[in-house]
C-alpha cells in the first residue's frame, strides 16, 4: 500500500498512510457490514482479481471498465469505496476522481487510485482531485483486502 505521501520504508507490513495518517491495518472495527465497492479498470483481469478479492471477503462489487462507464453507473446508484485504475480509455482515473468529487453523494466516498506509476507529481494530481490514498500495482489479495477494510472502517 502506497498513500501519497509516499512509500512507506520497507513497506512496513500491517501499516497504510492516508491523507490523515498512518493507520494500523489490523485492528477490526465494529462495523463489519458488507459495503457495496466499484472497481474500475481497462484491464479485465485487474477487475476480476479486485472483484474476486473483495466478494471473497463479504463485499458487494460492481464493475466498470472506464471512468466514463463508471460515472454513468454511479449517478444511479452510490457505493460505499471507489476503487479506479489511473491509465484508461475514455475517462481516466482522475478525471472520474473529479468528476465524483463534485457529486453529492460521493464527496467524503472513499476512493483509491491504483496505478503502475510512483510518479510525484501524479500524486499530487490525485490528491488533488479527492483521492483519498493510492495502490501501487502489483499488490496481492490480503494487501488488498486489509486496504479496504481499513479505509471503509475510517470512514
Amino acid at each position: 500500500w502506497e498513500s501519497f505521501f509516499g512509500r512507506a520504508s520497507n513497506r512496513l507490513e500491517g501499516r497504510c498512510k492516508t491523507f490523515t495518517g498512518e493507520r494500523n491495518l489490523h485492528s477490526t472495527g465494529e462495523n463489519n457490514m458488507p459495503k457495496k465497492i466499484i472497481t474500475v479498470d481497462d484491464a479485465s483481469t485487474m477487475r476480476k482479481m479486485i472483484s474476486f478479492t473483495l466478494r471473497e471477503a463479504g463485499h458487494e462489487v460492481i464493475e466498470a471498465p472506464d471512468g466514463l462507464e463508471a460515472l454513468a453507473m454511479l449517478r444511479s446508484q452510490t457505493v460505499d469505496m471507489v476503487i479506479t485504475d489511473i491509465n484508461m480509455p475514455n475517462m481516466d482515473g482522475i478525471t472520474l476522481t473529479r468528476r465524483l468529487r463534485s457529486l453529492p453523494n460521493y464527496q467524503k466516498t472513499p476512493i483509491i487510485l491504483l496505478t503502475t506509476e510512483s510518479d510525484p507529481a501524479k500524486k499530487a494530481e490525485g490528491r488533488a482531485a479527492g483521492a483519498t490514498g493510492w495502490i501501487v500495482k502489483p499488490f496481492n489479495q490480503e494487501q488488498l483486502v486489509s486496504v479496504v477494510a481499513k479505509v471503509l472502517q475510517s470512514n
